[in-house]
């Protein structure tokens, strides 16, 4: 096994997957309420087609990614975004239906990127490793002779050696190795994200496929990229991308923690998707535990009339409530 990640165990990160070990243990006890998984799942599935294709640079909106899921009709857009998402979707349903695979070669590899990139690639050809030199941004992909025998070397670490560490890293790693070999002429990106969950739904530790981490990497791309090219500063050592990752891998358990509160809110009949903006005043209501209307708004960059609008729905759904008075009234979580 030519491939072995150079990494350090840091207090940081050890806390951080401690911290997404206990969300998770919260996640799988809420999950004997079963009426709410399948909402779940298809706003996840929404959420990663959004965010993946977004992150390389689909226009489509969330909600109009949603409506083309749903097969309601959108304004009229270009063909290729359409393609990508319609690709995307299918490449999840590829790594739900092998999600207990226990062994991925080239085949699959191939085969994934064949659904993902088809009808979409500007160089290249979708499901074959590419014939020509790359470059992204600074960085020059491997030579192509280098191609098939490093992705060798990377499925025989997956196989063998990641079942040995936690599925917080080792699907980081996957995703950062594939991309460094950038085996494809085009649609790198979105394949190996793509590879990261399939690591995760393989490990057992999303087993109701509801975790969509792409949606930390897309609200922050400049970020995404930095930790991607400091492994290349740090000459190989992944420690930085790892802490990273599973700061996002927490987040996401956050978020997702939050839309299991709304979906299994008691009284609630129908189903409350979150809004960014209101992650965002839970996570600030989970953080300092009671907020005045002046320091939501404030907190979150919007105005008053925004932070009601937010609110509105929070409170009749019976996941946030108002304490005090008129005048001097907070909002807490319930």
């Amino acid at each position: 096994m030519n491939f072995k990640p150079v990494y350090a165990i840091t207090a940081d990160l050890l806390a951080t997957v401690e911290q997404i070990a206990a969300l998770r243990e919260r996640i799988l006890a809420a999950a004997v309420q079963v009426p709410w998984i399948p909402a779940l799942q298809k706003d996840t599935r929404i959420r990663n087609a959004h965010s993946s294709t977004a992150i390389e640079g689909n226009p489509l909106t969330l909600e109009q990614v949603r409506a083309i899921e749903e097969g309601r009709e959108i304004p009229p857009t270009a063909r290729r975004p359409r393609r990508e998402i319609a690709n995307y979707f299918a490449g999840l349903r590829f790594v739900e239906k092998n999600a207990k695979r226990t062994a991925i070669g080239h085949p699959e590899v191939l085969k994934l990127h064949r659904i993902l990139a088809g009808e979409v690639m500007d160089q290249g050809k979708a499901g074959e490793y590419r014939t020509i030199r790359v470059k992204v941004g600074e960085y020059i992909a491997p030579r192509v002779e280098e191609v098939r025998p490093m992705m060798s070397d990377l499925l025989e670490w997956w196989n063998k050696g990641a079942p040995k560490i936690s599925p917080v890293l080792s699907s980081a790693i996957v995703h950062y190795q594939f991309e460094r070999i950038h085996p494809f002429a085009d649609g790198n990106g979105r394949t190996g994200r793509m590879l990261s969950l399939w690591e995760l739904y393989r490990r057992g530790f999303d087993n109701h496929h509801i975790f969509s981490i792409d949606e930390f990497y897309w609200e922050d791309r400049p970020r995404y990229y930095a930790a991607l090219e400091k492994v290349q500063e740090q000459k190989g050592a992944l420690t930085t991308w790892l802490e990273y990752s599973a700061e996002g891998l927490r987040m996401t358990l956050e978020q997702v923690w939050s839309r299991i509160q709304i979906l299994t809110a008691r009284g609630t009949k129908a189903k409350l998707v979150l809004r960014p903006k209101q992650e965002q005043l839970l996570h600030l209501l989970r953080e300092h535990g009671a907020l005045t209307p002046r320091q939501i708004w404030d907190g979150i960059g919007i105005s008053k009339q925004g932070a009601l609008d937010l609110l509105r729905p929070l409170i009749k759904a019976g996941v946030v409530r108002r304490i005090g008075t008129r005048k001097s009234g907070r909002y807490v979580l319930r």
